[in-house]
């Protein structure tokens, strides 16, 4: 395999994983400021599910990052790369907008963890096959 492509493409993911991670902690931070609290949430809905949506991400996108750089070490192809990437991606947004307005169960929430369980499933297999073949 191309580990040149393969790095850039987990480059490409890794980058913009962190610009993700970036925009929800700006997020909070604006919501602290506007809200005069300096640290937890003082029972405000608005900046809890901020805070939550960041922490989730903060909980799934570092081993995601790990993933997409062991896959591009081990010389995956920048194709998986790119579907774990992009699934990842996808999935973290679109939890972090269905968090973000509302606290409770909600099918972006489920969307989004369901296409963050598909990209890790799809990183472990792909790792696996990558170790044993």
């Amino acid at each position: 395999m191309d580990t040149i492509a393969s790095g850039h493409a987990a480059a490409l993911w890794a980058g913009l994983h962190l610009f993700l991670l970036l925009i929800l902690s700006l997020l909070v931070v604006r919501l602290r400021q506007k809200h005069k609290v300096a640290l937890g949430d003082e029972g405000i809905p608005e900046l809890a599910r901020a805070i939550r949506a960041f922490g989730n991400a903060t909980e799934y996108v570092p081993t995601g990052i790990a993933a997409l750089a062991v896959l591009a070490v081990a010389g995956a192809s920048p194709l998986a790369i790119h579907v774990v990437g992009l699934v990842l991606f996808v999935g973290r947004v679109i939890h972090g907008v269905g968090l973000s307005n509302s606290g409770g169960a909600s099918i972006p929430r489920a969307i989004g963890m369901v296409c963050t369980w598909l990209a890790y499933v799809f990183a472990g297999v792909a790792l696996l096959v990558s170790a044993i073949g």
